[in-house]
């Protein structure tokens, strides 16, 4: 099954067999270069132990090769066509929980029965651990990847597929077109790795856009430097979104006196980055992760 149920052929007799009708919005492109399949796989570097997120549960074909490595597998699909499409083609994996939803609550937050979900798997063997394999669908793509490195349980790996565009961001490095607040968010966090890129006629339908298999592992040491998770990524997401304008311009547009907090007014912001020996005409896209973490920490203890 998990070699025969990619291909294109299959896809339209089975998609047609239940109706589904495909939704570009919510990013349905199904892998059908098997050996970027299986690369997807190999990299994830799979054990009994492991449980694995997949969200975006297509036809089922990848969630077929990852249970068959893994202690158990909880798989997202949002449309219910495609849900009970893949029921069918899972029916004789125990090991497989699916789940008809979304796996974002809002914008800035994982749906909680997923994360419950999740929790209960990895509680039924001390030595589970949790990853995540997925082909994303492309609009759920940077959210989740956020939010998953802010939720209570963080994979220790991620190996996704994304866009390159997408790609190229979270790998970026300061000084670079592409370097933002994700780049600086994964990167304080996760060792980072492109591994191959992928045409659009991997796909089917084709996407516009070339895509990437990204593998990115949890660095526990990285983490533990993040004093304050949340405010540490609001402070790279606020100063990105001034990112043309120079720090110093930046941080007093990012903390006027009508936000929680005392202001950061001219002699404050001159203060904090004098004292970090930051110059303010530099710009935010300049700074390294280092840099962002000594300038959050000094602006969490100057706000109180």
């Amino acid at each position: 099954m998990t070699t025969r149920n990619q291909t294109i052929s299959f896809l339209r007799r089975r998609l047609a067999e239940v109706g589904v009708r495909l939704k570009t919005q919510r990013g349905q492109n199904f892998l059908t270069d098997l050996n970027l399949l299986r690369l997807l796989v190999q990299t994830a570097n799979l054990s009994p132990n492991d449980v694995v997120l997949e969200v975006g549960t297509g036809t089922g074909a990848l969630t077929a090769l990852v249970a068959e490595r893994v202690a158990a597998v909880v798989t997202v699909e949002i449309d219910p066509q495609l849900y009970q499409l893949a029921s069918e083609e899972l029916i004789d994996f125990d090991n497989v929980t699916m789940l008809q939803q979304d796996a974002l609550q809002s914008k800035h937050t994982l749906d909680p029965v997923m994360l419950a979900t999740i929790a209960e798997r990895l509680a039924e063997a001390p030595e589970r651990r949790f990853k995540l394999v997925a082909n994303l669908p492309y609009s759920v793509a940077t959210p989740l990847i956020a939010n998953l490195l802010a939720a209570p349980i963080v994979p220790e790996t991620m190996t996704i597929t994304i866009q390159r565009e997408l790609a190229e961001r979270i790998v970026a490095q300061p000084g670079t077109k592409d370097y933002g607040a994700l780049s600086v968010w994964v990167q304080s966090q996760c060792e980072g790795q492109l591994v191959r890129l992928m045409p659009p006629e991997a796909f089917w339908p084709r996407p516009k856009v070339t895509s990437a298999i990204v593998h990115l592992r949890l660095d526990p040491a990285r983490r533990a430097k993040i004093v304050d998770p949340d405010f540490f990524h609001t402070v790279t997401r606020t100063l990105f979104l001034h990112r043309r304008k120079s720090l110093r311009a930046g941080l007093l547009s990012g903390w006027p006196q009508s936000l929680d907090g005392p202001a950061l007014d001219k002699p404050a912001v001159d203060a904090l980055l004098a004292q970090l020996g930051i110059e303010p005409s530099v710009r935010a896209e300049q700074l390294d992760v280092p840099t962002f973490l000594r300038l959050s920490e000094a602006m969490a203890r100057m706000r109180g």
